[in-house]
């Protein structure tokens, strides 16, 4: 969808009244909010950021007097990414078809830690880490049409009007609001995990950690639930396991062949997403990042992140 292809929407209207121009900074300032939606909207923060910089480029291409003509940039902004998310969604599912390996979405460290290349990131590219960024909510999220996922997105966690998200989806509302209830079905199948305290989960992660650093297998079997399941993601750069691991025994052996007491190996405790999480250093080198979902004292699910593409924002030098 070109600029010139939008006109009017709730959000973003452009009207014939002739209003002075937005400053630099009132549109740059909407760069957080953008790479906010399309990170939740693509699980890749490498593609939210293109999209951002696409939405600034069509912004930047119109002509003045059509920019100084749109009474919202920043809904003006928002419809603009959000089209090419629906856009990168579609074809996205083709290339995940062919991606070596089970494919997971890019984690991110907590802010304080966000580096690129070892520079700190500026705090207008960084996410907001809540509870719509956690790894099982972004996972969820993956399994999800892409009109679904738009329309869910916009109006679930940003609270967009659901007239509002039609123009972005190209649909009616209520054919958006249909799409919003069939994606909350796919959040609550099969089961709604109960949340856990944040100091309950960081507490089972770090006695992951040490049964991990320990070579410890009975600790890490009576820290997992017998069901639970291991991801790794490895796009085909790195070795990871190519299916997921099922089951407290297979994944306890699994940690041991790697990390723990494996020559220049270490464990670091770091937020992951959000939520407490482990991340494997070899030789100083930040290799995995591993997000946890608990339930009932147990640790139910297990995904690390070794694709070297994904883990830029954790480069610490």
């Amino acid at each position: 969808m070109g600029v010139d292809e939008y006109e009017e929407g709730n959000r973003g209207t452009v009207s014939t009244i002739d209003l002075p121009e937005p400053g630099l900074d009132v549109i740059m300032g909407e760069r957080r909010q953008l790479t906010n939606l399309a990170y939740r909207l693509l699980g890749s923060l490498a593609e939210a950021e293109d999209v951002v910089q696409e939405a600034y480029a069509r912004w930047f291409a119109m002509s003045r007097q059509r920019r100084e003509a749109v009474v919202s940039p920043g809904a003006w902004l928002t419809t603009v990414a959000g089209r090419i998310c629906l856009d990168v969604l579609g074809s996205a599912r083709a290339r995940r078809e062919r991606y070596v390996g089970e494919w997971l979405p890019e984690p991110l460290p907590d802010r304080r830690e966000w580096t690129s290349g070892g520079t700190p990131v500026d705090p207008a590219d960084r996410v907001t880490l809540d509870e719509s960024v956690n790894m099982a909510f972004m996972v969820v999220l993956e399994s999800m049409t892409p009109a679904e996922r738009v329309a869910f997105v916009l109006h679930d966690v940003f609270g967009y009007r659901f007239a509002e998200v039609a123009e972005i989806v190209g649909r009616s509302p209520a054919a958006c609001r249909k799409l919003a209830s069939s994606a909350r079905h796919r959040l609550d199948a099969p089961r709604p995990v109960p949340a856990v305290a944040p100091a309950k989960h960081r507490g089972i992660v770090k006695q992951v950690k040490q049964a991990w650093e320990a070579n410890d297998i009975g600790a890490l079997i009576g820290l997992l639930d017998a069901e639970a399941t291991m991801v790794a993601d490895g796009g085909g750069k790195v070795r990871a396991a190519l299916r997921p691991i099922e089951g407290a025994e297979r994944i306890a052996t699994f940690f041991t062949k790697f990390g723990g007491k494996s020559a220049g190996v270490t464990l670091l405790e770091r937020t992951v997403n959000g939520q407490p999480g482990l991340v494997v250093s070899q030789d100083g080198v930040i290799v995995s990042v591993c997000a946890f979902e608990v339930a009932d004292d147990r640790v139910t699910r297990i995904w690390a992140v070794r694709n070297p593409d994904k883990l830029r924002a954790w480069t610490t030098g």
